[in-house]
């Protein structure tokens, strides 16, 4: 099986990657050149919301891949956030402790509550997102 990638901006500070298969050895760079196209893209601030329905398989170099991207949004700022990942892959990130808890979602009700969350903190005057 092969990556699938398909991205979509809700707003210039939010954008979706939807991948799905297998992200290997093999497949890696096609999401790290993807999200060399598309992080330019977003406000310093943004927020990448990586929806990992479709995605079956994650090997330490599709993790590393999601490594880069959380610490590029972080040096920018802004937020690298999982979503919607199987049970297995969501062991993966569970046993190599590669993604905080808080950043895995299981819905996207979930997420946008994390957001409104985050948004309110902000609009109250309160900057420290302890989400």
């Amino acid at each position: 099986m092969t990556l699938s990638l398909h991205s979509e901006f809700l707003a210039p500070d939010r954008v979706v990657v939807q991948v799905g298969g297998r992200l290997d050895a093999m497949t890696f760079g096609e999401l790290d050149e993807a999200m060399l196209v598309l992080l330019p893209q977003l406000t310093d601030d943004g927020t990448v919301v990586i929806d990992l329905t479709g995605l079956e398989y994650v090997s330490s170099a599709g993790l590393r891949s999601f490594a880069k991207i959380r610490k590029s949004m972080r040096g920018r700022g802004g937020h690298a956030l999982l979503l919607n990942p199987q049970p297995q892959v969501r062991k993966v990130f569970d046993i190599v402790k590669a993604v905080p808890v808080n950043e895995v979602f299981t819905s996207s009700q979930e997420l946008d509550a994390y957001l409104d969350r985050i948004q309110r903190q902000i609009t109250e005057g309160d900057d420290s997102i302890d989400a």
